[in-house]
């Protein structure tokens, strides 16, 4: 069933916004005119991959994901909202990990026996969400040590940056053969996507996926506006509105491409996804925003409360342990949601 009726709301929520109306009807509103956007970027992205392999399709699908949650960020700490921005991170990657990557494997594994990626991708997304798992660590153990943590937030953030492209070279030249899927290799092949959708030209795909992102940041800029004075009515505390609220919806894009490709048995799409948006959000959008903050004036820092670090570096572990072999499932699907669904309870009594 089509959902594009959907995007009746888009000129709705500007309306409300317009008008001044309700912070919790703009929010509500805003919401649901994301998620039309999100199944065209999903459909545009899956065309898209036809002529790129799945490899790039869903680095790229990550990427244009995120886009909008950076711009939204910037326009949020020029306002001074540094501890919002740093609970979306938060929410963003523990979003991505359990929640989206979770309902994939439970969705795209009911009714069969097991479902695969490649083991290469897993492995390397893994280390890199580690790596960044460290740096996020390190800022709040030598604020611990020495009361600073602006100073080496600085240079982390530029170590992470390099990383990040450092795993653009290793991804897309030197090891590209390695990681790269062959069409059909763990799911349907090309074919079988062109007789099923039809094809579009490389020109469409493209100028669908930049309006929609264009689209999705307009509406999640309206989303960040409303997003204090709907917590605040509701009786939510700040992190816990950014970590939950703010991550989920600004991540709506890639939970519904993660979940829609991995029912079609696109699992190396679906993976790319839901663990690229991650990694991209700790080792890219994260750095960006600290070297942003100091041209906006509000410079920011990565020093995450310990209740924020332990919960990255335990979903770290846990999905790198259950991703591993290059197989999943949907029972361990269900086990991401679960760890996702205890974090979001202890968010909710952590106090302001």
């Amino acid at each position: 069933m089509s959902l594009n009726w959907l995007l009746v709301f888009i000129p709705l929520a500007l309306g409300l916004d317009w008008y001044g109306a309700s912070p919790i009807a703009i929010f509500c509103v805003s919401a649901l005119a994301i998620v039309p956007l999100a199944g065209l970027m999903g459909q545009a992205t899956e065309q898209l991959s036809i002529y790129v392999g799945a490899t790039i399709g869903g680095l790229m699908s990550a990427s244009l994901g995120n886009a909008p949650e950076l711009i939204i960020s910037g326009f949020a700490l020029k306002e001074g909202l540094g501890d919002i921005v740093k609970a979306s991170i938060t929410g963003s990657i523990l979003g991505n990990l359990l929640f989206s990557l979770g309902l994939s494997m439970i969705f795209g594994g009911w009714g069969r026996q097991r479902q695969q990626f490649n083991k290469t991708v897993a492995g390397v997304n893994g280390g890199l969400l580690f790596v960044a798992a460290v740096g996020l660590l390190i800022p709040a153990l030598f604020h611990f040590a020495t009361g600073k943590e602006r100073e080496v937030s600085t240079e982390i953030a530029i170590v992470l940056f390099f990383a990040y492209i450092a795993s653009l070279v290793f991804t897309l030249k030197t090891h590209r053969q390695l990681v790269e899927t062959e069409p059909g290799q763990y799911g349907p092949g090309k074919e079988q996507v062109e007789e099923e959708e039809g094809r579009w030209s490389k020109g469409k795909a493209i100028a669908v996926l930049g309006g929609v992102t264009v689209l999705i940041a307009i509406m999640s800029e309206m989303l960040v506006g409303a997003i204090e004075p709907a917590s605040a009515s509701l009786g939510f505390t700040p992190i816990f509105a950014g970590v939950i609220f703010l991550a989920l919806v600004g991540n709506a894009a890639e939970a519904m491409n993660a979940v829609r490709f991995a029912r079609n048995d696109q699992m190396d799409l679906s993976f790319g996804i839901a663990v690229g948006a991650s990694t991209q959000v700790a080792l890219f959008v994260a750095p960006v925003l600290v070297f942003l903050g100091y041209a906006v004036g509000q410079p920011m820092n990565l020093h995450f409360t310990y209740f924020e670090i332990i919960a990255i570096t335990l979903t770290v572990a846990v999905v790198s342990r259950l991703t591993s072999d290059g197989e999943c499932n949907w029972m361990e699907g269900v086990m991401l949601v679960c760890v996702y669904l205890m974090f979001a309870i202890g968010f909710f009594f952590l106090p302001a």
